[in-house]
């Protein structure tokens, strides 16, 4: 697997992320030192990622919501 040090990758950064997409990782070294593995995304784990709602309908939050135990925490604060 290439390694690359983190100022070579900023400045070929476009070309780099191409070859991953592709198969090709590669790691990110600072001073030498291995930093990140970058490498492609499969197609399952796109189809999977998190999506706003994904609970729409299984949970409710009440009207009162904000102001729920009000009197408690402002005692906590002013004694």
């Amino acid at each position: 697997m290439q390694k690359i040090n983190i100022h070579e990758a900023k400045t070929h950064l476009s070309r780099l992320v191409e070859e991953a997409a592709q198969g090709n990782a590669f790691i990110i070294a600072k001073a030498g030192k291995p930093m990140v593995k970058v490498s492609s995304i499969s197609e399952v784990e796109l189809q999977n990622k998190e999506k706003l709602g994904f609970m729409s309908g299984e949970i409710s939050v009440p009207d009162n919501f904000d102001s729920i135990a009000a009197e408690s925490i402002m005692n906590l604060f002013e004694g």
